[in-house]
């Protein structure tokens, strides 16, 4: 995607900007150079609120595991986590940019913990009553199932709209992930933005 007639991408990594872009539906992500490019593909993957899915064999999980469960205590912990892949988009100028919208109050984080030590999570971007998921870890199986499934309650008990998680996946398709147009996902977004609730 073209970043914009009239802002440098520099311009569009400060945080006000980034949430215009945002509300546009659009996302960052830095290639293999660490250039970071925005996007809005024509095919939009999200997990609605009103019609999602928990398998029963994760819900039984859930119930008997040892997990303890957080929000926004170590967000940015959790990102970077999420970058420590072979191969990630998740650059530090990024990261930087994350902490940003952290600061302004736009990013969040769902923790998983085992004993005090912090073993799966998510964190996503969010503006009035969408939530836009960036990413996940586990260093222990099933962590982040459990943060996502503890997201999905989170978003509803705060009467949020939307749950962008960007591209279909295996990994998703379980929780009744679905692909939409980017019509029907702006529509769904301009709903959201209507909403005035929080996170936290």
């Amino acid at each position: 995607m073209n970043n914009g007639e009239f802002l440098s991408d520099k311009e569009l990594l400060i945080p006000e900007n980034m949430i215009v872009m945002y509300s546009k539906g659009a996302f960052p992500m830095a290639d293999e150079t660490g250039e970071i490019n925005w996007y809005m593909p024509e095919q939009r993957t999200i997990i609605p609120l009103d019609k999602f899915n928990i398998p029963r064999s994760l819900k039984k999980y859930i119930q008997n595991a040892e997990f303890e469960y957080e929000y926004d205590k170590r967000t940015i912990k959790v990102v970077e986590f999420c970058a420590k892949r072979e191969s990630t988009w998740i650059s530090d100028e990024l990261i930087e940019a994350y902490i940003g919208l952290q600061k302004l109050g736009h990013l969040h984080s769902v923790e998983v913990y085992n004993k005090s030590e912090l073993v799966g999570g998510l964190y996503g971007v969010t503006y009035r009553g969408a939530f836009f998921g960036e990413s996940m870890f586990s260093i222990v199986p099933q962590a982040s199932k459990c943060a996502l499934v503890k997201l999905i309650e989170r978003l509803i008990e705060k009467d949020f709209i939307l749950l962008d998680v960007q591209y279909q996946s295996e990994h998703l398709k379980m929780f009744g992930s679905t692909e939409i147009s980017f019509d029907k996902f702006a529509h769904l977004l301009f709903k959201a933005l209507t909403k005035d609730v929080a996170f936290s």
